[in-house]
């Protein structure tokens, strides 16, 4: 029986059952990995167990899964906060942005955070997008 770790990176890989089972972005997550090793584990050939090192091998790879997780969640919040962070230092500055109707600037009034997602208020104008700013004055 081959380890999940061993897998050749030039294996063609299908992704279609996992998207089906309710993952939309095609990747593997802890809980994956976590189902695939116990599977493996009651499928394997009881005359031919697995080896030591490639079970550990394996807890390891599932460890680092979940810490990169973490992390990646930590990062998303870390940002989350930095761009609330910055919309905030721009009230009450004449900012200067970017839509459908053109340039346009004014004073920013207030920030609405939405799900994370900061929004300005310029000038009695709401939802202006931060990242739509060209020029803080």
């Amino acid at each position: 029986m081959t380890a999940i770790g061993s897998t050749s990176p030039t294996t063609p890989t299908s992704t279609t059952g996992t998207q089906a089972g309710g993952n939309p972005k095609g990747t593997l997550g802890k809980d994956d990995f976590l189902k695939l090793f116990v599977a493996q584990m009651q499928h394997q050939d009881p005359m031919s167990p697995m080896d030591n090192n490639a079970m550990v091998q394996q807890m390891s790879a599932i460890s680092s899964v979940e810490q990169l997780t973490n992390l990646s969640a930590a990062n998303e919040k870390m940002a989350s906060q930095l761009a609330q962070s910055g919309a905030l230092g721009l009230i009450g500055r004449t900012v200067t942005w970017a839509d459908a109707e053109g340039t346009q600037t004014g004073t920013v009034e207030k920030v609405t955070v939405t799900d994370g997602t900061p929004s300005l208020t310029v000038d009695g104008i709401p939802g202006v997008d931060p990242s739509t700013i060209t020029q803080v004055a």
